[in-house]
């Protein structure tokens, strides 16, 4: 189905970085990490990430850097940092901490790469992205997560690297396209051949693919020319890819 321009909110790549390249903190103050939190952060950083096979430093620093705790209701802010998924509203969940590290190490990032992320959901993935240098492409099919999400990027300073959609994410963003990395956040029955189209010669892509409930493999497709090259590398558990190429 045609894109709705009224729901797409788009922002310039400008200014609102620091003298490291990074984004800079958004005008407004945020609150202090608690004592509680930094020590579940530095558990998670260390002990659930690096602990394991997350061995990418700029990987872990973005990891580190982006507060998670902003991400999420604050019903559930106490368990921020612990290596779980959380429920975010709308059906949907933020990954837990060693996914979206393993992902994102996956996707072999460097600076001034276009992402196109399928699934914008709390906006934490695409921060991360974005702390590594990336210029992101979000969707999003739920306009009050993507709402949330944008406040959440612009509060922490992230907005100025972020163009957000609300629409069915299967579909890519083709006036977009090419892009460098596609990351899927939800699991679908199979790739999606308009995200692949989409995908840049050398690109990689990374989406969860099996069944709704049951199982999924993590699926990286990585594109040479005219050729896809097709890898199952982990088993995980996502929410659905809901869609016209999804369920």
């Amino acid at each position: 189905m045609p894109s709705d321009p009224d729901k797409t909110r788009t922002r310039g790549i400008a200014d609102n970085r620091d003298e490291t390249g990074r984004p800079a903190p958004s005008p407004a103050a945020l609150p202090n990490l608690s004592e509680e939190l930094t020590a579940a952060r530095d558990v998670m950083i260390d002990r659930h990430l690096a602990g394991r096979d997350i061995t990418d430093e700029a990987v872990l620093g973005a990891m580190r850097r982006v507060r998670r705790d902003l991400f999420i209701p604050e019903s559930v802010r106490v368990y921020s940092y612990d290596d779980t998924p959380l429920r975010i509203g709308c059906g949907q969940t933020i990954s837990q901490p060693y996914v979206v590290a393993f992902m994102t190490q996956t996707l072999r990032l460097e600076p001034g790469m276009r992402v196109l992320e399928i699934g914008t959901g709390s906006g934490y993935q695409t921060a991360v992205l974005v702390e590594l240098g990336a210029e992101v492409f979000t969707i999003e099919r739920h306009d009050d997560l993507s709402l949330a999400a944008e406040h959440a990027l612009d509060r922490l300073g992230y907005g100025d690297r972020v163009t957000m959609r609300v629409d069915d994410g299967t579909l890519g963003w083709p006036e977009e396209a090419p892009f460098d990395r596609i990351l899927v956040t939800a699991a679908g029955p199979k790739v999606p051949s308009r995200l692949t189209d989409q995908l840049a010669d050398g690109g990689r892509l990374l989406i969860p693919v099996g069944e709704h409930r049951g199982r999924q493999d993590l699926v990286l497709v990585t594109k040479t020319g005219d050729t896809l090259n097709r890898e199952e590398i982990l088993p995980v558990s996502f929410v659905p890819l809901v869609g016209a190429d999804g369920f």
